[in-house]
């Protein structure tokens, strides 16, 4: 039995047209007008609708170990909330201990995904220190499907690496195939700052943004592209916040350096105003890179608009409120760091970014989904609408009407960082390689059903 959606608008990153879309087992096997059917296939009209390929969220933290406690989403709870919000597969972050093998690490991060994600998941790699051992362990993590790597250059005495490092990442990760990402702020500035506004007693929640400035963002972009221009190879800046720092990159691409740029909705929608509000109220929005004022929200956008940025990805990583956020009352050095949005980034996206014109339909698209599948080695198999792709599909309604809220949101987290936004155009039924995870709006999804994503060397070469 197949499953054949009629009658949609199929979207990709360069064409919209109306055609019918043929499901067998787990893969796309026709794409075309007027598809016959077999009495035992399953039919969906989708007349009215989009269809679109299944986002791909390329930074998350599901069950992070991270400031004494650990991200309240699980594997599961993490993937649910995304696949139920458009987004089929998301890649996370695996966090090695300083002095244990890469291997170690990955092993963890295998027994928290396997057997538990709803959503497909692959895994990048960071590297907090750079030694020996390290060094030959980088081959064999991407011949296990493993080809994006992330070096901090922020969290002094945690995980920053200094230069040389960094250089060396990324020449021993681009000799056989991988691609280097950067946290790109200036941890030494931001360590400065803090002990100075600590000193001073200045503790509230406004200091931490205070305390990593934008022009922080703006010298680590430039020295973490100038160190990739030395080494020959290609820089992905993670978690993009503000104008400096894309004017940075903006001049790395006028100057042809090879530069990827990733910003997440909370760059394009939320404020640093949010972290005066009383009563430790902003702790709720305390993350690294912080919010930055309004001003450079409608600069990222066009950012996106113009193509200097490539992806919008998440940085997933949410803390309660109440018993996590609270651990820094006294002290914002000791607020856990993040937000939840695995699940609402593809709608804010279309609502805020294609219904208000700030980017075009296809542009979405390619955010969304195919950008991040190429640059990061999963396409055609994902990010596409293609004969022979796994069959992700998100046929998505533009007239549904939603608002964000604690009370209906699949995370699992006591509040929303976006509680209150309204959304024009809802997934109506997401499909993951052919079988339902939502239907009619309602999240049928299967725990476990979720696939490693081996992944190949990176689209983009140096």
């Amino acid at each position: 039995m197949g499953i054949i959606i009629k009658n949609g608008t199929i979207v990709t990153a360069k064409d919209i047209y109306k055609g019918d879309i043929r499901i067998d087992g787990e893969t796309i096997t026709a794409i075309g007008e007027s598809l016959p059917a077999e009495p035992e296939d399953q039919t969906i009209d989708a007349q009215g609708k989009y269809v679109f390929p299944g986002g791909i969220d390329v930074h998350t933290h599901f069950e992070l170990p991270f400031m004494g406690t650990v991200s309240a989403d699980s594997f599961e709870t993490g993937s649910r909330a995304a696949i139920a919000g458009g987004t089929t597969t998301f890649v996370d972050f695996v966090i090695p201990e300083k002095g244990k093998p890469l291997g170690t690490a990955l092993d963890a991060w295998r027994k928290k995904a396997d057997g538990h994600a709803v959503a497909d998941y692959g895994f990048h790699m960071a590297i907090t220190e750079y030694t020996d051992s390290v060094a030959a362990e980088i081959p064999t993590i991407i011949k296990e499907g493993i080809t994006s790597f992330k070096c901090f250059l922020a969290y002094k005495g945690l995980f920053q690496v200094d230069d040389g490092q960094l250089i060396a990442v990324l020449e021993n990760a681009g000799k056989h195939g991988g691609m280097v990402s950067i946290h790109a702020e200036n941890g030494d500035i931001i360590s400065t700052l803090t002990q100075r506004y600590q000193a001073e007693g200045k503790l509230t929640p406004e200091y931490h943004w205070r305390a990593h400035p934008a022009i922080a963002e703006a010298e680590a972009v430039e020295r973490g592209l100038t160190l990739a221009r030395f080494a020959d190879q290609p820089l992905y800046i993670v978690h993009l916040s503000s104008a400096d720092g894309l004017e940075r990159i903006k001049q790395a691409v006028a100057r042809g350096d090879k530069v990827l740029a990733e910003t997440c909705p909370q760059y394009l929608l939320l404020s640093s105003d949010l972290y005066c509000l009383p009563d430790f109220e902003g702790a709720k929005w305390v993350m690294s890179p912080p919010l930055r004022p309004a001003d450079h929200l409608e600069k990222m956008w066009e950012g996106i608009a113009k193509g200097y940025i490539q992806t919008v990805a998440t940085d997933h990583c949410p803390f309660n409120f109440r018993g996590q956020k609270e651990m820094g009352r006294d002290d914002f050095t000791k607020i856990p760091n993040g937000i939840a949005s695995a699940g609402d980034r593809f709608n804010l996206l279309y609502t805020y970014g294609v219904g208000e014109g700030r980017i075009s339909i296809n542009r979405f698209v390619d955010v969304v989904a195919t950008a991040p599948a190429k640059i990061f080695g999963m396409y055609p198999q994902k990010g596409s609408i293609v004969v022979g792709g796994d069959a992700d599909l998100v046929i998505f309604d533009p007239e549904a009407t939603g608002e964000i809220s604690v009370k209906t949101q699949q995370h699992n987290v006591d509040y929303s960082a976006y509680e209150g936004f309204k959304l024009k155009g809802l997934p109506q039924t997401v499909l993951l390689r052919g079988r339902f995870a939502v239907r009619d709006g309602v999240y049928v999804g299967e725990q476990g059903h979720g696939r490693f994503i081996a992944r190949s060397a990176s689209g983009v070469s140096a």
